[in-house]
């Protein structure tokens, strides 16, 4: 039970909160009303504004549609004003321009081109708006004209700059493929740097507005004159060059040392007179002499006309490759890239076509040269299509993109130059064996035969063309005629090229065959001499220098190739005709000779038979030694070490013989006058003997 203190107090806490919380409550009816009452305010203030401005947005948006209508009229005004000074502008187009276009565009391109550009869009204008005005017409005509003119002013600028490239630099442009130094790339400028880029804007615009091509036909034209000249005045160059100074040279670009002119040799093939240089330094170490006659012409003393046309031919197909691509450059920059092709294919037809011309010339003179057996000529075929071989990679390069037709002009030429060079070859082989034996074309002192000279000439060039002429001979299959067995792995996928070793192992076959042709043929020819001598002579000459030439270049390792033992046999052949030889001294020596000499006995008078024996044998020696002494002085062993080794030999042999002969009866009483019978001494048989092959003792 609480007691009553505690629960009056109590009491009079609550009724304190109570008091409180009555006041919070009429504080609260009190903020409520107020707040009632601003917003009321607040609304009344809201309807007010709201009512305003719906008046305002009605007066305002007339006003705006209003203006905004003006706005679009004054536009309208503007761009119709505008339309008409720019259709008014077309009016006077023709007038404005006509001074300009008639003048031409010469020296003043840019402002022709801006007024072209002016007529052109005129002409739009009044075939789209006004087909049928007057105007039309006006501003078309100008329009032809300015484009002739734009054609005329194209012609004119090519034909006036377009220059012949000079032959000195276009040597220079070629030799310097082959120098082994970086040197400057030579410029070759076809048209000024100005007048190009005149001549491009010129044919940019008849591409793209004068709807035009025939300045195509105009350009390879002018070109293809330009080019073809070029090669022409090189080959003129290249003549006069050759005839005058020997070696044509280049002086175009300047050598790194001041003021001293670039001296360029260009290469020359020079094979016939390579050959015949050698055979020159043969001769000097006494293997030529005298020549008998042949049915070959002559390779040695030719005009040196051969090898400057071949000389000739060679640089000219150099430099057209060259010019070629120079000028499929400048095309490029000129001529629209679907036209190019075809325009390229145009330009350069007539200087390949001057080139397929010559080489189908110098083809025909090859068959008409090995008709009448003058396989000097043939040779010229050899450089000229190792060149074009060598150089066909670059053809094919620039000619990527032309007609089949001219694609295959070049490879019809080097089957041609191939077809003729092994007719060439066989034919020259056969003439080898059937040159005929003609008494009076025979050397009467037994040297080397002309036959051997031109057969070791014609050979002496096919060192230089050894892929060349293998390459010749494969083309006609004559690998069967050789019974050389194909290897699949030795050719290509053409059927003209092989590799090196095959080539090599052909030409070896080839040329063997020539060596034993002409073997067989100087046996027949031997047989035409009576005297056995004198043709063993003639065939140790001929065996003796066939064998030195071989020796002294590299023929021999090439017949080596097929024939391991052809140098042994060269030297058996040479020993055998030797011993040959020295048989015809026996029908001398065979009068003193021990075996047949009579026996007779020391202080014991001999018998006239005896005595007459002995005469005869004195005057049989004697008569044979003065009539062989006679005879072969005025034969010739050219080789000078052979001459000696044959004189030795024989001298050893006769002095021996004839010493002891003298030595055995030079005392002998066998006649009242000795002298008539004891002529000579044993040193003066050994002088007579020294004396043989020599014509001009």
């Amino acid at each position: 039970m609480i007691p009553p203190q505690e629960a009056s107090a109590r009491r009079r806490e609550i009724e304190d909160k109570l008091k409180q919380e009555e006041e919070t409550l009429s504080f609260i009816r009190d903020s409520l009303e107020k707040s009632d009452q601003l917003t009321k305010n607040m609304v009344s203030i809201l309807s007010s504004f709201e009512s305003r401005l719906m008046k305002l947005e009605n007066s305002i948006i007339p006003v705006h549609k209003q203006t905004e209508n003006l706005q679009r009229l004054q536009e309208n005004v503007e761009k119709t004003l505008s339309c008409l000074d720019h259709v008014i502008s077309y009016y006077h187009v023709a007038s404005d321009t006509e001074k300009i276009i008639r003048e031409g565009p010469t020296g003043r391109l840019e402002e022709y081109l801006g007024s072209m550009a002016k007529i052109q869009k005129a002409v739009e204008y009044f075939q789209d708006n006004s087909p049928d005005s007057p105007e039309l017409n006006k501003v078309k005509l100008l329009f032809e004209r300015g484009k002739e003119s734009l054609e005329s002013e194209f012609r004119s600028l090519m034909t006036r700059h377009s220059k012949v490239v000079s032959p000195v630099l276009i040597l220079d442009l070629i030799s310097g493929e082959d120098d082994l130094e970086v040197q400057e790339e030579v410029p070759l400028e076809h048209l000024p740097e100005s007048v190009l880029q005149d001549v491009i804007r010129i044919s940019r615009w008849l591409v793209e507005y004068g709807r035009n091509q025939d300045f195509m036909n105009v350009y390879y034209q002018i070109r293809s004159s330009q080019l073809d000249r070029s090669i022409k005045s090189l080959k003129e160059h290249f003549r006069k060059s050759s005839s005058s100074s020997g070696v044509p040279y280049s002086p175009a670009v300047p050598n790194k040392r001041k003021d001293t002119p670039t001296k360029k040799p260009v290469k020359r093939p020079g094979t016939i007179r390579k050959a015949q240089n050698l055979l020159k330094q043969y001769s000097q170490h006494g293997l030529d002499g005298k020549k008998g006659g042949s049915n070959l012409i002559p390779l040695e003393g030719r005009d040196d006309m051969l090898d400057v046309e071949t000389d000739a031919y060679i640089h000219c197909v150099s430099a057209f490759v060259k010019l070629a691509q120079s000028e499929y450059q400048l095309l490029t920059d000129v001529i629209p890239e679907h036209h190019q092709k075809k325009t390229f294919d145009s330009l350069i037809q007539d200087a390949l076509d001057g080139l397929m011309l010559e080489g189908e010339n110098i083809v025909a003179a090859a068959r008409k040269a090995i008709i009448r057996h003058d396989f000097s000529a043939v040779l010229t075929v050899f450089p000229i299509l190792r060149h074009l071989k060598q150089t066909k990679p670059e053809f094919d390069q620039v000619l990527q993109g032309t007609a089949a037709s001219t694609k295959n002009k070049l490879p019809g030429l080097i089957t041609s130059m191939e077809t003729v060079g092994a007719k060439a070859l066989e034919d020259f082989a056969d003439n080898i064996k059937n040159d005929p034996d003609k008494e009076y074309n025979m050397p009467k002192d037994g040297t080397v035969h002309e036959l051997t000279s031109n057969a070791i000439l014609f050979l002496q060039q096919l060192l230089d063309f050894q892929e060349t002429a293998g390459a010749m001979l494969a083309s006609q299959v004559l690998g069967d005629t050789y019974n050389i067995p194909l290897d699949p792995r030795e050719t290509s996928s053409s059927a003209t090229s092989y590799s090196s070793e095959f080539s090599k192992r052909l030409l070896s076959t080839y040329i063997c065959k020539v060596l034993g042709n002409l073997q067989l043929n100087l046996l027949s020819k031997s047989k035409v001499y009576e005297d056995p001598a004198l043709s063993a002579i003639f065939l140790h000459n001929n065996y003796n220098y066939i064998l030195k030439a071989l020796e002294k270049s590299e023929l021999i390792q090439l017949v080596a190739v097929t024939q391991k033992t052809a140098e042994r046999s060269y030297r058996e052949h040479v020993e055998q005709q030797i011993q040959t030889y020295q048989r015809s001294w026996l029908k001398v020596t065979d009068y003193i000779a021990e075996k047949s000499l009579p026996v007779f006995q020391p202080g014991v008078k001999l018998r006239d038979k005896e005595r007459q024996m002995i005469k005869e044998r004195f005057k049989g020696f004697n008569d044979g030694l003065e009539e062989l002494c006679k005879i072969q002085k005025a034969w010739a062993i050219p080789d000078t070490e052979q001459r000696d080794k044959i004189r030795q030999a024989q001298k050893n042999i006769v002095k021996e013989t004839y010493g002891a002969f003298l030595h055995r009866y030079g005392s002998v009483p066998f006649t009242k006058n000795p002298e008539k019978y004891i002529k000579y001494r044993v040193e003066q048989v050994g002088d007579m003997i020294d004396r043989l092959f020599d014509t001009s003792a």
